[in-house]
């Protein structure tokens, strides 16, 4: 892509994201997700999850309530990190899924992480045997993450089937970003700080190829239902979220 095509202007992101004004109560520890974006942005949404309580709009992976993990202070969503339990074993996941199904939707949001961090959002989720897998826009420190990655693993990657355009760069751990994800029917799009970073389309010959490449390519479908469940990551490391907008094209699936 050259720098024309890609690039969004400061009335394209005027368009796409409306910045939220109304959080500013502070939260010291907070096991549900109340509105941490303006609810008079959604009035013609009856339901939406980032407005929604966590015990109703969310669950954990085995389908439980969220009652850990999370926390909003001032309008910021936080992943807080986990200690391992007193006595050994592993560190509790706090990964959470939403209990409603959407199709088409746009999400803004703003993002950032620890030095090493790990995480991302997933969306499409559905069952594939025991597991709850979707396409993900990635969220890492790619310069400080210990294992090696490829560039299907960069930040702002389709993980694992599209890596994100060179002009695409995250800020450094610590610093804010800004991310959306667009999916309309068999088109989906991620953008990172006003530069498009994946355009992919479901099903074409591109994506057959990669999809072939990947470590999903036993997964018959992957990627090409039309709705699914949200998903929030916990892959061990802090990662905070501000200024979500989530817009679905159409009301949720009933639970």
């Amino acid at each position: 892509m050259g720098d024309g095509e890609g690039a969004e202007t400061r009335d394209d992101r005027m368009r796409h994201v409306r910045q939220d004004r109304h959080c500013g109560q502070p939260w010291a520890t907070v096991p549900v997700l109340l509105a941490f974006v303006s609810a008079s942005v959604f009035a013609e949404e009856p339901v939406n999850p980032f407005t929604t309580g966590m015990p109703t709009a969310w669950r954990t992976l085995a389908g439980g309530p969220v009652t850990a993990g999370w926390e909003i202070v001032d309008g910021v969503l936080h992943l807080m990190p986990a200690a391992k339990p007193v006595g050994g074993g592993a560190r509790p996941n706090h990964t959470v899924v939403t209990a409603d199904e959407f199709g088409d939707f746009t999400i803004s949001f703003d993002w950032k992480i620890t030095p090493g961090g790990n995480s991302g959002i997933k969306y499409r989720v559905r069952h594939f045997g025991g597991r709850q897998l979707g396409c993900e826009y990635q969220i890492l420190d790619d310069e400080g993450v210990k294992q090696p990655i490829g560039p299907r693993q960069r930040t702002a990657s389709l993980y694992g089937l599209y890596e994100p355009a060179a002009e695409a760069r995250p800020h450094p751990p610590g610093e804010w970003n800004t991310a959306r994800i667009v999916v309309r029917g068999d088109r989906i799009e991620h953008w990172l700080n006003g530069r498009r970073a994946v355009a992919a389309t479901v099903g074409d010959a591109e994506w057959n190829r990669r999809l072939a490449e990947s470590k999903f390519e036993e997964r018959e479908g992957f990627g090409a239902n039309p709705r699914g469940r949200l998903m929030l990551t916990d892959h061990g490391s802090e990662v905070w979220f501000r200024n979500v907008l989530f817009q679905p094209a159409e009301p949720p699936t009933a639970r």
